[in-house]
């Protein structure tokens, strides 16, 4: 797995960005950007579940 670090720009709802800082407060994260990178470690790990994840159709903000 690479090391080296890509800065990419991502769109997230108001309520994702608060939902972010709480993970970082709750869990003493240095910044939001460890914060996603956790959660796409978390994701990677997770690949057999990838259908139940991303084919779900969630409407959350219909």
């Amino acid at each position: 797995m690479s090391k080296n670090k890509k800065k990419v720009e991502i769109e997230i709802y108001e309520d994702m960005d608060k939902l972010l800082d709480k993970i970082v407060e709750d869990y003493n994260l240095p910044d939001k950007s460890k914060a996603v990178r956790v959660l796409l470690d978390y994701v990677d790990e997770k690949e057999m579940e990838w259908d139940e994840m991303f084919a779900t159709v969630r409407c959350n903000r219909c």
